[in-house]
């Protein structure tokens, strides 16, 4: 109802409702939809391939980085530098894909031995043992040797690739930290994204563990070279 003020305006005294657009609807359908998928993620499961694939870019850019540098310490011609990350990154691989089968397939032993364990135990026995089993998410040895040597082929071919084509040997080196740099804070973000962890957390993991890498191997093998042996 409308009533009259003292300066002679008229107001309303009664809420007027709000009726929500078409679009407002659609957008609130679509904003819902997001979080309805977002909760029915198994991020356990998403775990199993991310903590190797996590691993093994890192791991392979951190590594065949700063093994680029160590040998540039002491060697500044580009085709060492590259021979070395070469040899890095296929190395690399291998080990970190046998690592990687050797390790889950030894955890996938031993939790499946210790439910075999404790369903024998109980009254349903074998019954209760594959009705566990089928709802259990087990580590996947495959899985994470095939994200582990892929990951770490991928970040290990960034340093290679940053610095194949450079001739003058401290541009090389600066192109490798920045270039390296950058992939941490992409693998950083990815990983938040992935995993839903604090982002800022995950940037500095990346870039502390990274730099500390790359600068201790520089100095260390410098110095190395620097003296008798």
């Amino acid at each position: 109802m409308a009533t009259a003020t003292p300066n002679g305006l008229v107001s309303l005294n009664h809420a007027v409702a709000v009726h929500p657009s078409p679009a407002n609807k659609i957008d609130e359908k679509q904003t819902q939809k997001v979080v309805d998928d977002d909760d029915n993620i198994n991020y356990m499961e998403r775990a199993q391939w991310l903590r190797p694939a996590v691993l093994g870019a890192n791991d392979g850019l951190v590594s065949v980085a700063s093994l680029m540098m160590g040998v540039g310490a002491v060697q500044k011609d580009a085709k060492a530098m590259l021979l070395s990350g070469f040899a890095g990154l296929v190395s690399g691989a291998c080990g970190m894909a046998i690592g990687e089968f050797v390790a889950v397939y030894t955890q996938y032993e031993v939790e499946v031995g210790q439910m075999k364990r404790d369903m024998k135990m109980s009254v349903g026995g074998e019954k209760d043992l594959e009705m566990e089993m089928e709802k259990r998410t087990f580590p996947n040895p495959l899985k994470a040797t095939l994200a582990s040597a892929v990951s770490f082929s991928i970040g290990a071919l960034i340093p290679l690739l940053s610095a194949a084509f450079i001739e003058s040997f401290k541009t090389r080196i600066i192109v490798i930290v920045v270039v390296a740099s950058l992939a941490l804070v992409v693998f950083g973000r990815v990983v938040a994204q992935l995993g839903k962890t604090p982002t800022t957390k995950s940037y500095a993991r990346f870039l502390l563990g990274g730099w500390l890498a790359m600068a201790l191997t520089f100095g260390l093998t410098k110095l190395l070279g620097a003296s008798a042996l």
